[in-house]
């Protein structure tokens, strides 16, 4: 048996038996998501709470004053980041801000992957955020919301951690990484999907997770799928020029795009700049 039909071979049958290894959520993240769901939490609770872990404070005062808001004066305190994010949007958003802490791993090769995957999905999720932002600034009335999206994005390769934890078993599959590669597109979405599940997030993501690399789905309307694999089209994940060329007109017809030269342009580029930022 290959080594990477050993390692599909044993992921497989872990996912069947659920015994695969799934990260955990980060405290904070779960503290966050608790405190929005209490239907009496306050603006000045939910500062509390994000208060407690300095990176995230950090992140959120970066989304608060990151061009994507759409605002110019500065936010200096967690209070007023929560204020301007407001709290319809913080569970999303704080979640997001937490996900790249479980991207790390004390293994120097699978650390070095990790951080690769991670850049990745941040170029990604940076590339979906600009096209959203333009899209919403045309669509004032869309359902679908930038929080949302900002989450989804960051969580569409997750599937990735268990594989990789689990290739920490396999030493021959990271001197070949297309081995690796190849277990990561069969498996990746089916894994994420177990994640968000374990999670506790909604349907709904475990959905876009399960089905963002899958083609066959194909929303007639705008929908989050389209920004994630438009990020995914810019990122150069999908390699054929056919499908990439197929999916760009759609998203031309659907008015996610301008034209299908749009992410070529230094309007675009600025946006996409602007998006990372809030990650770096």
């Amino acid at each position: 048996m290959s080594t990477e039909n050993a390692l599909y071979t044993i992921l497989v049958e872990k996912i069947k038996n659920d015994a695969l290894v799934l990260p955990t959520l980060p405290e904070i993240a779960l503290k966050v998501r608790e405190a929005a769901d209490d239907p009496d939490i306050n603006l000045n609770q939910m500062s509390e709470v994000i208060a407690q872990d300095p990176a995230l404070s950090m992140g959120m005062l970066k989304v608060a004053n990151s061009a994507v808001m759409g605002r110019t004066v500065k936010v200096e305190t967690v209070n007023q980041a929560v204020t301007r994010i407001g709290l319809r949007q913080i569970k999303s958003i704080a979640t997001a801000m937490a996900i790249e802490q479980v991207f790390v791993s004390e293994n120097d090769i699978i650390a070095m992957y990790m951080k690769k995957s991670w850049e990745k999905t941040v170029s990604v999720a940076a590339a979906a955020i600009a096209l959203m932002t333009f899209y919403t600034q045309e669509n004032k009335h869309t359902s679908l919301a930038l929080d949302t999206l900002t989450l989804a994005a960051l969580v569409h390769n997750v599937g990735v951690l268990p594989i990789l934890t689990e290739s920490e078993n396999h030493p021959d599959v990271f001197a070949n990484p297309t081995f690796l590669q190849q277990a990561i597109v069969k498996l990746g979405s089916i894994i994420g999907a177990e994640v968000t599940k374990a999670w506790g997030f909604a349907e709904d993501f475990t959905a876009l997770v399960s089905s963002w690399s899958d083609l066959t789905v194909l929303p007639e309307e705008a929908h989050y799928l389209d920004f994630i694999r438009a990020g995914a089209i810019y990122n150069d994940l999908f390699k054929n020029q056919a499908t990439q060329e197929s999916l760009m007109r759609s998203y031309v017809a659907k008015g996610i795009l301008p034209d299908d030269k749009f992410m070529e342009t230094e309007e675009f580029k600025d946006m996409f700049d602007n998006a990372k930022a809030m990650f770096s």
